[in-house]
């Protein structure tokens, strides 16, 4: 018998197996003009969830205010590669080892998501993983303020986004958030899981 949390896994499995091209912080800015020849640096990030009895849960953070990137955001656990990480995916699963605490041989790794582009110069790998079991959260200092979860149903839910904006370089730059609670989701992170909310809507 099919549970309900297995059947979400089924759903994302053949989500991950659906069609649909890279994404970028410029999506919903059509008029922008990048630079021709920019370098991206590739990182890899973690869309970590873990099975709970009122349903999944994705983990996220809060960085912290001090870092030079995206400070006091909310993101998922990841990072730049480094030349010893096995590709994208082993940044993701080393920087969240680092930044939350979660060994990488607690996380199942589901497959890979189109990369995605951010304002800062990365070029971005989600890695969808399944947490195999509660694990203690630890923080790390200096980059991590805070690390929470968020029900998977509520970013999975289309009907929850909105398209925002703010001044960026002189011009108005938009883009989707998810709310949750005292957590404004938006940016990289939230175009992120929108594009992960449209692939399992055309899994169902």
């Amino acid at each position: 018998m099919t549970t309900p949390g297995n059947d979400l896994f089924l759903r994302l499995a053949r989500a991950l197996a659906g069609t649909g091209g890279a994404s970028s912080d410029f999506d919903l800015n059509p008029d922008t003009v990048l630079p021709p020849g920019r370098k991206l640096r590739p990182a890899g990030v973690l869309i970590g969830l873990i099975e709970r009895p009122g349903g999944a849960h994705l983990v996220l953070t809060k960085r912290s205010s001090r870092l030079k990137h995206h400070p006091g955001q909310i993101a998922f656990p990841g990072g730049k590669q480094e030349a010893g990480d096995d590709g994208p995916v082993g940044a993701a699963l080393r920087e969240t080892a680092e930044e939350i605490g979660l060994a990488s041989d607690k996380v199942e790794v589901m497959g890979i998501l189109p990369v995605h582009e951010t304002v800062t110069g990365f070029n971005i790998t989600p890695v969808l993983g399944r947490i195999r079991a509660e694990f203690t959260p630890v923080p790390e200092a200096g980059e991590v303020d805070e690390i929470f979860t968020v029900p998977f149903a509520h970013v999975a839910d289309r009907a929850r986004y909105s398209v925002q904006s703010r001044m960026w370089r002189g011009a108005p730059r938009h883009y989707y958030t998810v709310p949750y609670g005292p957590y404004y989701i938006w940016g990289a992170t939230a175009r992120i899981l929108r594009g992960l909310a449209d692939r399992l809507e055309c899994a169902q």
